[in-house]
């Protein structure tokens, strides 16, 4: 390693990729300081020559191949910003293979391929940095695998997707349904052209297998993780979640419980009290409980240039303090752990559920036993005019109990004469 100056490459110029080549200019004053050499971007990967030239200071480091990456010697670290899982998975491996150090946002790839590009970078002995894959610019990977190691950690749970957060602020706070909330996100452009992968939660699937993985030190795939969007959620909903003192969020939940750990995403009632109910717009925050620490929360910017760009830079400096240490792949995987991910059907929750039934002496009665058959114990329930003639609507709350056992419930319920719809269901988070 030469003292004076490490030289990086960064694979992918769009948002991410502009930002972090703006942080790490912004930092060559003062990065001799804090970490006694230079870091420089010698060379960058594009798919368009002209239209990122004028992004750059000097044009002449942007190439189309990757050959001149791979094969350049005097490149220490690739940063991956291109996404997605191919090319960046080839490239990744062979990075790491070719003696490089590799610091990425790509939460795609780590959740499905996190165990073979892990197990490369340990053979290689050197370092896979992913802190800007979970939640933008908030640390939460770097404090779970070594701030908040000597806990046994049961639970991370939180906000992990800010398109979702935005939409549904606007649908509570402004009253809007969930097509007018998506159109007004995608204007301001806080969410992607085909949002498929933020409303249906796979993007926040893929960061609670992440999460769980680090935090449980056992090896939890996006295949792994229960997905719920929230293209069913209505403006009715949130004004009767509001009535029973509540707020909607689409949460990530991993829990470590004896018989296995729960991942799954979905959207919640959360009760009006506690802090996540009041992380709005585009924030993200992330709640991680250990038997010694308790509750901690970390929140933030989930996404956008400049934050995640943050996270991403902070790796590069870490991989080059471990150069200089030469300690190169220190922390590594921590999946140490075998740990069984448990059947939704297994997982205990408490349920929000709306139904449309029968305007009709005793059809509360009715309803219950159903409940009762299985018993799922009721929390609350309240009835409703409807505008239908001869129609009234019911809303319940249950008690805590398995998901396997409800959905049994829910299945009489569909099949009852006496009720003419399910206008929706929803879990109600309980820690």
């Amino acid at each position: 390693m030469n003292e004076k100056v490490v030289n990086a490459a960064l694979l992918g110029l769009g948002t991410v990729g502009t930002g972090v080549y703006k942080v790490i200019k912004s930092q060559e004053q003062e990065m001799t300081a804090k970490l006694g050499c230079q870091v420089r971007i010698t060379k960058i990967l594009v798919r368009n020559l002209e239209k990122a030239s004028g992004k750059v200071d000097d044009p002449s480091v942007l190439t189309t191949d990757w050959a001149d990456i791979e094969g350049d010697p005097s490149i220490d670290i690739v940063i991956e910003l291109i996404g997605g899982i191919e090319p960046a998975r080839t490239y990744i491996l062979a990075a790491l293979k070719a003696g490089k150090n590799v610091v990425t946002a790509n939460k795609d790839l780590i959740a499905v391929h996190g165990k073979e590009i892990l197990e490369t970078a340990r053979t290689a002995q050197k370092d896979f940095l992913f802190e800007a894959a979970v939640a933008g610019g908030i640390p939460i990977i770097s404090p779970l695998k070594n701030s908040l190691e000597a806990n046994h950690v049961t639970e991370v749970m939180g906000i992990v997707n800010g398109t979702t957060n935005f939409i549904l602020t606007k649908m509570s706070q402004e009253g809007m349904e969930f097509s007018d909330a998506l159109a007004l996100a995608t204007e301001l452009g806080y969410a992607e052209a085909d949002p498929t992968a933020d409303i249906e939660g796979i993007d926040a699937g893929r960061k609670v297998a992440i999460l769980a993985s680090v935090a449980f030190n056992s090896r939890v795939t996006l295949d792994n993780v229960h997905i719920e969007g929230i293209t069913k959620i209505t403006a009715k909903d949130i004004r009767y979640a509001k009535e029973m003192g509540c707020e909607i969020k689409l949460l990530g939940v991993a829990r470590c419980q004896k018989d296995g750990v729960e991942a799954y995403v979905c959207p919640m009632l959360i009760p009006a009290e506690h802090p996540l109910a009041s992380v709005n717009d585009s924030y993200n925050a992330v709640f991680v409980h250990g038997d010694a620490v308790g509750d901690t929360m970390f929140y933030g910017r989930g996404a956008g240039e400049l934050p995640t760009a943050s996270a991403v830079a902070g790796d590069v400096f870490e991989v080059v303090r471990n150069m200089k240490a030469d300690c190169c792949g220190r922390v590594g995987c921590t999946c140490y752990k075998t740990l069984p991910v448990k059947d939704m059907a297994d997982t205990h929750n408490r349920y929000f559920l709306r139904l449309q039934v029968e305007d009709r002496c005793g059809v509360l009665a009715e309803i219950l036993e159903h409940f009762a058959k299985y018993q799922a114990s009721v929390a609350q329930i309240m009835q409703k005019e409807s505008k239908r003639p001869d129609t009234a609507e019911v809303v319940v709350i249950t008690k805590l109990v398995s998901e396997g056992a409800f959905f049994k419930v829910k299945e009489e319920l569909e099949n009852s004469a006496s009720v003419r719809k399910i206008s929706s269901m929803i879990r109600v988070y309980q820690k």
